[in-house]
């Protein structure tokens, strides 16, 4: 048996190498400290660790100033508010603190500002738009959109985006607002075959990494009226190039709206946008009418697809309740509720992690909660499913099998905002429905920042 002196040196090795990796996931787990659990997202456990630091010692400014990250991270800004105002008073002349104290209360301020103008019946951005009465200058360089959408458009999009180029506003529009009324006709959970002479590929989390998603469609191909592809959510935020990326994946959606399909992930909602750069990214490159046209065309999209009867995908996870059938998300009427907000089960559908243990417990993220394999084995049981596939988190091999092979994870952001030395991956799944897994790497793209609003201290994107 190992002696304690060799347990702590082992427990040392392998934080080493978990940093050294950027494996932030089993940092986390190795260490269990609030800024490890920061960078892996797991900002539930950041917070129940720096309030027990917290409660240890009163003084320990740094549990403060981790657990407002945290709070922030998770869009609980009025905590936040309360631990960076003490972190202030503890060490007011760190300049550091003062300056996320405003950011803080900025981000307050606009969240309170947005409640107040909510409305049920809020007019459409669409609305007073005369998308013909819109000239295109002679002088623009790209494809001209008629009334559908072609693939020498689509051909030409990408062109313009890998060169840093923009496409019209009302090319934006048009597109927007096309693939608006697809998605919103489309049931709540989507249910599709797969033909015998095609495939399909189920795609995680992009996040606004452009190039890398040229670089899986180099590896496997662009999508066809034969190759089918799924985007699993969280396809926006965080990333450089989430307009680049919604407006392409809204083209194809428009072009083949049979066989390219779209889930929302728990990114395509008001709240995460306004704090993880796509607001400012789509202001900053367009204008705040395209951000509030894509707001309303997020909560028209589909949250779930059954796949073969055989494969639920949705983004986040399972429910608290073992009642819950896909009959469940059949009746769910998405259009009734825009935002998931704090509980319910579309909140569910978007926010739940699988967790290793059995039965069900607090979730990691400070958001939702986790499910355990007796939870995945009784739900795919109840449905007649073989699993349910899903993204929502990094895994350093691009995806992972959990769960007795129930659960799966993939992840198709490679080298995860920079900072994250994860691989990407994708499956694909034929007309026999077995399952391919396939690992792709992260490649070169332009230097340039993303618009996030979240301070990259402690968020690297």
């Amino acid at each position: 048996m190992a002696s304690a002196k060799e347990r702590a040196q082992a427990f040392k090795d392998d934080g080493n190498k978990a940093f050294a990796a950027h494996d932030w996931a089993l940092l986390a787990r190795v260490t269990n400290s609030e800024k490890a659990n920061i960078k892996s997202e797991a900002y539930g456990y950041a917070i129940a660790d720096a309030t027990k630091a917290i409660e240890l010692d009163p003084n320990f400014v740094k549990a403060y100033y981790r657990r407002a990250v945290a709070y922030t991270a998770i869009l609980k800004s009025r905590d936040a508010l309360r631990d960076f105002k003490t972190v202030v008073r503890k060490a007011p002349n760190d300049k550091d603190a003062k300056l996320k104290l405003a950011e803080c209360e900025k981000i307050v301020k606009r969240v309170e500002f947005f409640r107040a103008i909510e409305v049920g019946d809020e007019p459409s951005a669409a609305e007073g738009l005369d998308l013909d009465s819109m000239v295109v200058d002679e002088d623009y360089d790209g494809a001209r959109l008629e009334k559908e959408m072609t693939t020498e458009f689509i051909t030409d999009m990408l062109e313009r985006f890998k060169n840093g180029k923009k496409l019209h506003k009302k090319y934006v529009y048009q597109i927007i607002l096309a693939v608006k009324k697809i998605v919103y006709d489309e049931a709540t959970m989507v249910e599709m075959e797969i033909p015998d002479d095609a495939q399909l590929t189920v795609c995680g989390d992009t996040h606004g990494q452009f190039f890398d998603l040229m670089e899986l469609f180099r590896l496997n191909g662009f999508p066809t009226e034969k190759h089918y592809y799924l985007f699993n959510g969280d396809f926006v935020d965080r990333g450089s190039w989430s307009t680049e990326i919604a407006l392409l994946l809204y083209a194809y959606k428009w072009l083949r709206p049979a066989s390219f399909f779209i889930n929302r992930g728990n990114h395509e909602t008001d709240d995460m946008n306004r704090v993880y750069g796509f607001e400012g990214e789509c202001k900053a490159k367009y204008n705040d009418r395209t951000f509030k046209l894509f707001s309303e065309s997020f909560s028209a999209l589909p949250l779930a697809t059954l796949v073969g009867k055989k494969y639920l995908v949705l983004h986040g996870g399972l429910f608290s309740d073992d009642k819950i059938t896909l009959d469940d998300i059949r009746k769910l009427n998405r259009h009734n509720q825009r935002q998931p907000g704090q509980a319910g089960l579309m909140m569910e559908m978007l926010w739940t992690d699988p967790q290793t243990e059995p039965g069900r417990g607090p979730s990691k993220r400070g958001v939702g909660m986790q499910f355990g394999p007796d939870v995945t084995k009784r739900f795919c049981e109840n449905n007649g499913l073989d699993a349910i596939i899903r993204s929502h988190e990094v895994r350093m091999e691009g995806y992972e099998e959990e769960h007795d092979g129930k659960c799966i994870t993939v992840f198709s952001a490679p080298k995860y905002c920079d900072s994250t030395e994860n691989k990407g991956a994708y499956i694909n799944i034929g007309p026999d429905y077995k399952l391919e897994f396939h690992k792709f790497d992260a490649v070169p793209h332009p230097n340039i920042k993303p618009m996030v609003r979240i301070s990259p201290e402690y968020h690297q994107c």
